[in-house]
């Protein structure tokens, strides 16, 4: 310190906690300015103040050595102790990234040595692949857990707190997840100790006397200050389940709540079975709150040399995973059935991504207005009169029966209207003949959907099985599903996988799926895909997977985008069975046989059953 006594630097966090503020004395604004320069996305509030990305900093850390009088610097004492602790961090993750190699994927403790850790309260079994998962976070500071849905993170995680609570590391646990899985950390808290920890879902405020607190991320923004003095208040541990919703970073709400809380935690946990849905900038960021400065650098080192394969050695000491071929579940392959799209549909979606027929130049202005969104041609590829505007938002399309013949004047703007007069969605023809074969064999089928006003359309086409549908909109949920699990006569729950694409397991009752559209969410889709294939699957069940893609559409692009995506996390992951749920092996479509007999006979069944 000057004899002054005012220091030539002070180095804060922002009141968001996820940038560094430092302040110069007057007479240093050269020094700031030359010191600024040095973080590329830093940003100067003036001649004395420069607020630099918590994690660009943390990166760049040395660079502070270029600061004139080192030995006049003052630093706020949690961002001190979160720069000692990412330094200790990024030591320890250097050795072990040193050791990797053939000898890494051991365990650094023996299954019983890992059972010792744990404490007296701790009763729950565990198994290998779970002793091995425990062993290896225990061995860094901090970790992940990119392990498959079933394998048991939930465990694993609060196995980890057991280790920190009798190492007196961390008294307190915070777990972030989906409203979904609270159920699922409550009654893991009941089955893993002998007396179970007081355990509490957050309120208004937290709990001042609970030892696992649950929140979901969709509160974590304006709860900040409340969670962040809990945390603060003793020795505390936080763990991200479903860590991919903060897939965003501080570019996002979820993840930049997240990066706030984190150094205010000694342990730091991050779950999820897909941790790099779109690429390495997804796995980035989850490392990098896991690791603040040091993940970040890692991923991108790794992968900048276009070598996957040597990226997912140098990466894997930083993560455990169990994958599904140790879980031992029925392997199975999904399928691609291609549909040709009918004349009239095919000339209004051509119209919608600017290649127009003759009839259509009369609508060329509404037609731009329409094709101009990703999504609209995702749903147009299903049925372009779902772009239409219905009495109500998700008012279903009603076929005509028998379908009419199209006019020659009408406008066609117009005919994309009343497409349904005309002509039945091959897609729709497609899932509604898959659902009923499975439901003529007595097996139950779980058709996917982005959209809810298809949804509502197959509700009513698929009247005849008594379907189940849940979306965000629907008021008893529970119910429904309740009703698909249980009811014979109920053959086919349809969904969209925002909605269940996490946190329920349907694999007891249903083995079928088929996805009448996907949107590019890779995570998305792998969540989704294991609602029907997971760990408790009785051995030799068959499980069937069909997709259905319009053919010259934005459905293609879709199919080569996931492939790519999955391919890559397939590699980083050292898991093949990811890369094979991106190249889909194609198949005919078993209703492209039927003639417009087939067609009108198909309608009057189900128009005859809608209208009972």
């Amino acid at each position: 310190m000057t004899q002054g006594g005012e220091p030539s630097l002070k180095i804060t966090f922002d009141v968001t906690r996820t940038r560094a503020l430092l302040r110069a004395k007057e007479g240093h604004q050269a020094d700031l300015a030359h010191l600024a320069t040095r973080f590329p996305a830093s940003s100067q509030r003036g001649p004395l103040f420069a607020e630099i990305d918590l994690d660009e900093f943390l990166v760049g850390i040395e660079e502070l050595g270029a600061w004139p009088s080192p030995e006049d610097v003052v630093w706020d004492e949690e961002l001190a102790q979160l720069v000692g602790s990412v330094l200790d961090d990024a030591d320890a993750a250097e050795r072990q990234l040193e050791q990797s190699g053939t000898e890494s994927t051991s365990p650094a403790l023996s299954p019983d040595a890992v059972t010792g850790l744990l404490g007296g309260e701790w009763v729950a079994d565990l198994t290998g692949f779970q002793l091995r998962d425990i062993s290896q976070l225990l061995a860094l500071r901090h970790g992940a857990n990119f392990s498959v849905p079933g394998a048991g993170k939930t465990r694993v995680g609060l196995a980890v707190f057991a280790a920190m609570r009798e190492r007196g590391v961390a008294r307190r646990l915070l777990v972030v997840c989906p409203k979904s899985a609270y159920e699922t950390w409550e009654s893991e808290n009941t089955v893993c100790f002998k007396e179970p920890l007081n355990f509490g879902v957050m309120d208004k405020s937290p709990g001042a006397g609970l030892e696992i607190m649950v929140v979901n991320y969709e509160r974590l923004d304006r709860s900040l200050a409340a969670l962040a003095s809990w945390l603060r208040a003793v020795p505390s541990m936080v763990i991200l389940d479903e860590a991919h919703r903060m897939k965003l970073g501080t570019r996002g709400i979820y993840g930049s709540a997240c990066m706030a809380l984190g150094p205010l935690s000694r342990r730091r946990l991050i779950l999820t079975g897909t941790p790099a849905p779109n690429g390495a900038r997804d796995l980035e960021n989850l490392l990098s709150f896991v690791w603040p400065g040091h993940g970040r650098r890692v991923v991108t080192g790794a992968v900048a040399g276009g070598d996957l394969a040597y990226a997912s050695q140098v990466l894997s000491p930083l993560f455990s995973r169990t994958t599904k071929a140790e879980l031992g579940l029925p392997p199975f392959e999904p399928k691609i059935r291609y549909v040709d799209m009918p004349e009239l549909h095919r000339e209004i979606y051509d119209a919608l991504v600017g290649r127009y027929s003759a009839r259509a130049e009369a609508s060329r202005g509404d037609f731009d207005a329409l094709g101009k969104a990703m999504l609209r041609l995702l749903m147009a590829a299903t049925s372009p009169a779902l772009l239409a505007e219905g009495a109500s938002r998700y008012e279903p399309l009603t076929y005509q029966v028998p379908p009419l013949e199209v006019p020659l004047g009408d406008s066609l703007y117009a005919l994309m209207r009343d497409l349904p007069d005309y002509e039945l969605s091959p897609k729709y023809q497609e899932a509604l003949s898959i659902v009923a074969e499975n439901a003529a064999q007595g097996r139950k089928t779980l058709v996917w959907t982005t959209f809810v006003r298809s949804l509502s359309t197959m509700q009513r086409m698929f009247a005849s099985y008594q379907p189940a549908v849940v979306h965000g909109g629907t008021p008893d949920r529970e119910d429904e599903i309740r009703r698909f699990r249980e009811d014979p006569d109920c053959a086919v729950l349809l969904s969209n996988p925002a909605t269940l694409g996490e946190g329920i397991s349907l694999h007891h009752v249903c083995h079928d799926a088929v996805y009448v559209d996907r949107d590019f969410m890779a995570g998305r889709f792998l969540q989704s895909l294991d609602r029907i294939h997971r760990l408790g699957l009785a051995p030799g069940t068959e499980t069937n997977v069909t997709v259905l893609a319009s053919r010259g559409t934005v459905d293609e692009v879709v199919a080569l985008r996931l492939e790519e995506k999955l391919e890559f996390m397939g590699v980083i992951l050292d898991d093949p069975s990811v890369q094979q749920l991106g190249d889909l092996q194609e198949e005919a479509p078993v209703a492209g046989g039927m003639d417009m007999a087939d067609v009108r006979a198909l309608l009057r069944h189900v128009d005859a059953v809608a209208t009972r």
